[in-house]
């Protein structure tokens, strides 16, 4: 198995929207409400917003491959363009999905070692990500690759109002 990743052009767009709606079905769909599971699709994942994301040059997108086959992606933010935090130290890691097919394969630990280089070649000190509390799976891998709860933060599907766990990995 042979993993690739390489950033998001414009060219990706519609591929973008199609893998990011996908995977947020998948992971969430079943544990909200329908209507305000619907809301947030329709915003979050609108092509129009996706697009001035992947215009946001603190904003980066990463297509992750296995041989040549798309199998997640990644999101990841600096500065300003960070969901909470916004330290020039830090890189936020937004969105880390794999597809169905492929989960299990270790891509996503992968995927986090990817980060990491990234992170480190860009001298940052911390990374750091919301995860939600009623996410015991994703929790737990995080914890395994080293990162620890330090603070929580609303996050809101549709007018759900839920809690994500905001968990940090110090790097120097």
């Amino acid at each position: 198995m042979a993993l690739t990743h390489r950033k998001c052009t414009d060219t990706d767009l519609d591929t973008l929207v199609n893998i990011s709606r996908e995977t947020f079905i998948a992971a969430f769909e079943k544990d909200n409400d329908p209507k305000d599971f619907q809301e947030y699709l329709k915003k979050a994942f609108h092509q129009d917003k996706m697009a001035l994301e992947l215009h946001d040059a603190n904003s980066l997108f990463h297509f992750v491959f296995e041989d040549e086959v798309l199998v997640g992606y990644f999101k990841l933010n600096l500065n300003d363009s960070q969901t909470d935090i916004k330290d020039p130290n830090a890189l936020e890691i937004e969105r880390i999905y794999v597809l169905g097919p492929h989960q299990g394969k270790q891509i996503g630990a992968w995927m986090v070692q990817q980060i990491i280089q990234l992170a480190e070649g860009m001298d940052k000190t911390f990374i750091w990500l919301g995860v939600w509390e009623h996410n015991p799976k994703a929790i737990k891998f995080y914890q395994r690759h080293g990162f620890e709860k330090f603070a929580e933060h609303p996050y809101y599907i549709g007018t759900d109002k839920q809690t994500d766990w905001l968990l940090r990995l110090d790097l120097q």
